[in-house]
């Protein structure tokens, strides 16, 4: 299994303290007191604006980032990280229209620019996911705020903190992303 590493850095393009990680952080003030860029040398991550993986959600795949905060639209630095491993094999996810798997479900195995065009869905908000891990989008053709999805049960959207957000479009995690 490779192993991701990540780099952050205190100032913009690469500059003061820095910090290197090869898996999950919950806390980043420990290491550094800011982030404003960073470096992705191997695998894929998951950054979150707050502590302990809360907060919107930015994937990051192998690159370098050096002013990622105006790069993605962030307004908070980057308080918390998350390694994202590689699944090789099939990729399956159900989805549910409502809340505790309620109300009309799809199975998925491959990625979907559109649950509405696709399935008929105007909603899902919950999800059981079997195998692999998947990104999640507010909108269509994999736009707006995401959610990273590991394999587990996700009966409510809303209870995770996502209030009032909808999923519209889904994406398998790959090597080739």
């Amino acid at each position: 299994m490779t192993m991701g590493k990540i780099t952050f850095y205190e100032e913009k393009n690469f500059q003061g303290r820095s910090y290197e990680c090869m898996s999950d952080c919950s806390d980043m003030s420990s290491h550094l007191s800011r982030c404003q860029s960073c470096r992705v040398e191997s695998g894929c991550f998951m950054v979150y604006d707050r502590t302990n993986y809360m907060g919107n959600q930015y994937f990051m795949k192998r690159g370098e980032y050096s002013d990622y905060m105006s790069m993605m639209g962030m307004r908070d630095c980057i308080r918390s990280c998350r390694m994202i491993p590689m699944h090789r094999g099939q990729f399956r996810m159900k989805i549910y229209e409502k809340e505790n798997f309620g109300g009309q479900s799809n199975e998925m195995m491959d990625d979907c620019d559109n649950i509405q065009d696709r399935y008929r869905m105007s909603d899902c908000q919950s999800c059981n996911v079997m195998d692999g891990h998947w990104l999640m989008y507010e909108q269509p053709h994999y736009k707006g705020r995401m959610m990273y999805m590991r394999p587990g049960e996700y009966r409510s959207f809303r209870d995770m903190g996502m209030s009032g957000q909808r999923f519209m479009s889904m994406r398998r995690i790959m090597d080739s992303m």
